[in-house]
């Protein structure tokens, strides 16, 4: 059973979620603001959080922030419907998914599943891989790069791992969507905020990434080391 902390300042929106992910088989517990959000956190380490971003005190990004300098858990932020800016920037300070209000419980529900589900997932067909000084190791859900361990998300992880076993490929962002985040619609400026992020990471120069590559009216490629 996974433990999803539920963080919103709404007493009815905490309500109907936990009331829905318990329903579904997970052990929900709420927070109506950022500080007990942030105890929760360091003191009972949920398994993912779904956090509001418009929150009294510590707003939404600054808890996403915080919890990502504290724990390596999935994040999935709830924003209003119309705050692409503010969606881009939770995504570049470390949510892994968001979901748009008002929502569907149901639809956040599932978003829950599927984001805990690539979590925990483990291939060892696949466990180690290199590239280069770039090394994944799956089964202990590290990377590092020149042996340094990179800082990754859940999802920038599994983004990272997909590119790695397609080398050489090239994919748009709508099959990106499909392959590592398990949707078949969403908004496609997702993966481009995640490619940014994990270039950073991965790439000697991110202005100029020989990695990481974009293919002009396609999408992306990971170019492999030589």
């Amino acid at each position: 059973m996974s433990h999803v902390l539920v963080v919103d300042d709404d007493n009815t929106v905490r309500e109907v979620v936990v009331s829905y992910l318990r329903a579904g088989g997970h052990d929900a517990t709420e927070a109506a603001d950022g500080e007990v959000a942030l105890h929760t956190v360091r003191h009972h380490r949920p398994d993912l959080v779904v956090l509001d971003l418009m929150l009294p005190g510590i707003d939404g990004l600054e808890v996403c922030r915080r919890i990502r300098a504290i724990a390596d858990l999935p994040i999935i932020m709830l924003t209003a419907l119309g705050e692409e800016s503010e969606r881009v920037l939770g995504l570049e300070v470390g949510a892994d998914d968001y979901v748009t209000k008002p929502f569907s419980p149901r639809e956040l529900c599932l978003r829950v599943d599927s984001v805990l589900r690539r979590s925990d997932r483990v291939d060892t067909g696949d466990a180690v891989l290199h590239d280069g000084d770039l090394v994944l190791d799956a089964s202990r859900h590290v990377a590092t790069r020149a042996g340094v361990e990179l800082s990754l998300t859940a999802r920038e992880f599994d983004l990272l791992r997909f590119f790695l076993c397609h080398k050489g490929v090239a994919f748009d962002r709508a099959e990106l969507l499909d392959q590592v985040w398990g949707w078949s619609f969403g908004d496609q400026s997702t993966v481009t905020v995640h490619v940014r992020r994990l270039r950073e990471k991965v790439e000697p120069d991110p202005r100029r990434p020989s990695r990481l590559l974009t293919v002009w009216g396609v999408g992306y490629r990971w170019e492999a080391a030589a």
